[in-house]
């Protein structure tokens, strides 16, 4: 993945000292309107829920992440992309895209979610409308994925480190993929619908919204490589390995236990690869309505 070179997010920032909690937080009225500018329907009919407001919230006590080590320019790149690639897509739906904030933290980090550690893994906050990474992450994904790392390679000091780059800007994308589902309102519905419902169906609701993720994670690379051409050669199986390797039944086969659909909240290691590939080879967010049933 070809990476270096572009402007980096300004928005990434590092925790204080486990990150506590400080007043205030971000706010602010969701357009709702543009559910139906972007997929031309409302995905959510039949939840028969309404509009909603993204509520406020804590965020971490944190200060610029102005270390120069790799990853974290890494991180503050491909947020950089997704912010370019998401302001393009709201713009021609009429529409004006709010960028996340995403905090670099080591060990544990308190959010408008409450607290989580590095065995969380990434996440995304609708509260403080902010994406957490713990530092450990690539490593993680390198050791436990099967992700190719540092660790190998021709011995090219020109591609030490680059396999698995794209792996992990899936992940990050899937991640603001959640933030872009907050600001059209889709988070809040889901939530809301959810709490109407029994575990079984608020778990087929969390499969829906977490396969939109993916797909929107498609979209964006799709996009980001009509912007830049970022891709290189095997990108994208590095994407659809670490898809397939995250599926519910894969991680549950992988822990010795039952492989039990109703307890799916994120869908199987096919779902994944399926609607990430989706939006990779539309490009197009309309194609990202997983809750028509077409699971």
């Amino acid at each position: 993945m070809k990476w270096q070179g572009r402007r980096g997010s300004s928005n990434v920032r590092s925790s204080r000292g486990g990150g506590k909690m400080i007043g205030g937080g971000i706010g602010g009225i969701i357009i709702a309107g543009i559910l139906w500018l972007v997929f031309g329907v409302n995905p959510m009919t039949a939840l028969q829920t309404g509009q909603v407001v993204a509520g406020g919230g804590g965020s971490t006590a944190s200060e610029p992440a102005t270390s120069d080590d790799r990853d974290t320019q890494f991180v503050k790149v491909v947020l950089a992309d997704t912010e370019d690639v998401w302001h393009q897509i709201f713009n021609e739906a009429g529409s004006t895209y709010q960028e996340p904030s995403l905090i670099l933290f080591n060990g544990q980090v308190s959010s408008a979610c409450g607290s989580a550690s590095a065995a969380t893994g990434p996440f995304y906050c609708p509260g403080d409308q902010t994406i957490y990474l713990d530092t450990s992450f690539f490593v993680e994904m390198r050791q436990n994925l099967g992700i190719a790392g540092d660790q190998q390679g021709s011995g090219d000091q020109d591609n030490q480190g680059k396999a698995g780059d794209f792996a992990q800007a899936y992940v990050i994308s899937h991640e603001v993929g959640h933030h872009v589902q907050t600001l059209l309102g889709i988070t809040q519905q889901v939530n809301e619908a959810s709490r109407q419902v029994s575990r079984a169906q608020a778990n087929k609701l969390s499969v829906m919204q977490e396969l939109q993720a993916d797909c929107f994670a498609g979209v964006w690379a799709q996009r980001n490589q009509e912007r830049v051409q970022f891709l290189e050669a095997g990108d994208i199986d590095e994407a659809i390995n670490a898809a397939g390797q995250i599926g519910d039944d894969r991680l549950a086969r992988a822990s010795g236990g039952a492989v039990v659909p109703d307890n799916f909240t994120h869908g199987t290691s096919q779902q994944r690869v399926q609607w990430f590939t989706r939006g990779l080879q539309s490009g197009n967010v309309q194609a990202c309505d997983t809750f028509s049933g077409a699971l």
